[in-house]
C-alpha cells in the first residue's frame, strides 16, 4: 500500500473509529499532507524509510518555514497518531517518532473573566425584548455549564430538561454528556422558551437558538454576540465564547471543586487538558490574597513560600 493510501486509512480510522471531528480530520489532513510533500522532496517513496532522521529533518524544515513551536508540535502529534496506527496494523515495525524531540511551549493560561465581570456581562442583554433573553440565555448557559460554542448551538429542545436541570451536550467526537444547569441559568433559560412561539416549543426537532427564520446560529455570530456586549459591560481585551468556559472551569476550582468533577462537566477526555485550570486557580488565589491579605506585601518580598499555593 503506498504512502498516501496509508495516510487515507488512517483519517478513514480517526473518523470511523475515533469519531474525530471534521474540523480534526481536516487538521491532520493538512499536516499529514504536508509531511507526504516533505517526502516526496526528498524521494522517498517507502514507508521503511521513514526514521528518527527523515521525522527531524521534517521537524527542521517546519522551523525554517516560520512556523510557531506550537504549530511543529500541531504537526508532529499528527505524525504521530499516524505512525501509531501504522505500528497496530502491522504496517510498520516500530514508531520512528516516538524519540523525535517535542519542541518545547510554554503554555498559554487560559485567560478568566472575574466573577464581577461576567455579572457585567450577564446584565447587559435588555430582557425586556425576545431577543435579550436569548442573548441572556446563551451568555449564561457558556458560563453556567461551561459550554462549547459548538454544543451551544447544536442543543435541540429534545436535549433540555427543565425539570431536573440538565441538557444533554454533544462535545468533540459527538460524545454525549449530562451537564448540570445553574438556578439562575436555568432561569434564563425558560423565560427563552417561554418567549417563543407556541409551535416552536412544542417541536421536538426545534434549536434551542435558532435565527428568526429557524435556522440554527452559526458560531461566528456566537463570537459577535458575547464581544458585543463585552465592549458595553467595559470588559477590556478580547472577550470571546471560550474565555466564559474558562472562567466556568478557573471558577469551579477556585470554589474547591476537585479536578476530576471539572474535567467531566468540561467533557474533556484526559485530565492534562483540565490540569492546565488548576494554574489558572492559583493564580487567582495569589491575586486575592496579594490584594486583601494585610501582610502580603511582605510576603510578597520575601517570595510565595508562605501563601500555600
Amino acid at each position: 500500500m503506498g504512502l498516501e493510501s496509508l495516510v487515507d486509512a488512517y483519517l478513514n480510522h480517526a473518523r470511523v473509529e475515533r469519531g474525530s471531528s471534521r474540523n480534526t480530520i481536516e487538521a491532520y489532513a493538512r499536516d499529514l499532507g504536508g509531511f507526504l510533500s516533505f517526502l516526496a522532496e526528498q524521494s522517498i517513496t517507502e514507508l521503511e524509510a521513514v526514521d528518527l532522521a527523515v521525522v527531524s529533518g521534517w521537524l527542521q524544515s517546519l522551523s525554517l518555514r516560520g512556523l510557531s513551536p506550537r504549530s511543529s508540535a500541531r504537526h508532529l502529534s499528527a505524525l504521530r497518531g499516524l505512525m501509531r496506527f501504522l505500528v497496530r496494523e502491522d504496517e510498520l515495525r516500530g514508531d520512528p517518532t516516538e524519540l523525535a524531540a517535542r519542541a518545547r511551549l510554554g503554555r498559554r493560561l487560559p485567560r478568566p473573566l472575574s466573577e464581577e465581570q461576567v455579572l457585567r456581562l450577564l446584565d447587559m442583554p435588555d430582557a425586556t425584548t425576545p431577543r435579550g433573553l436569548r442573548d441572556r440565555a446563551m451568555l449564561s448557559l457558556m458560563y453556567a455549564s461551561g459550554l462549547r460554542v459548538s454544543e451551544l448551538l447544536g442543543l435541540k429542545l429534545r436535549d433540555v430538561d427543565l425539570a431536573r436541570g440538565v441538557l444533554a451536550a454533544f462535545g468533540k467526537g459527538s460524545k454525549r454528556r449530562l451537564v448540570p444547569v445553574g438556578e439562575v441559568a436555568l432561569r434564563h433559560l425558560e423565560a427563552h422558551l417561554k418567549a417563543q412561539p407556541p409551535a416552536r416549543r412544542a417541536s421536538a426537532e426545534g434549536w434551542v437558538f435558532h435565527r428568526p427564520n429557524g435556522k440554527p446560529w452559526t458560531r461566528q455570530m456566537v463570537w459577535k454576540l458575547v464581544a458585543r456586549y463585552a465592549r458595553g459591560a467595559g470588559i477590556p481585551g478580547r472577550v470571546h465564547p471560550h474565555r466564559l468556559r474558562h472562567s466556568f472551569a478557573t471558577h469551579l476550582l477556585t470554589g474547591g471543586a476537585d479536578l476530576r468533577t471539572v474535567q467531566t462537566l468540561l467533557g474533556h477526555a484526559d485530565i492534562v487538558t483540565t490540569e492546565i485550570y488548576t494554574h489558572v486557580s492559583s493564580a487567582t488565589l495569589r491575586s486575592e490574597y496579594a490584594r486583601s491579605h494585610p501582610r502580603a506585601r511582605r510576603v510578597g518580598a520575601k517570595g510565595s513560600r508562605g501563601l500555600g499555593v
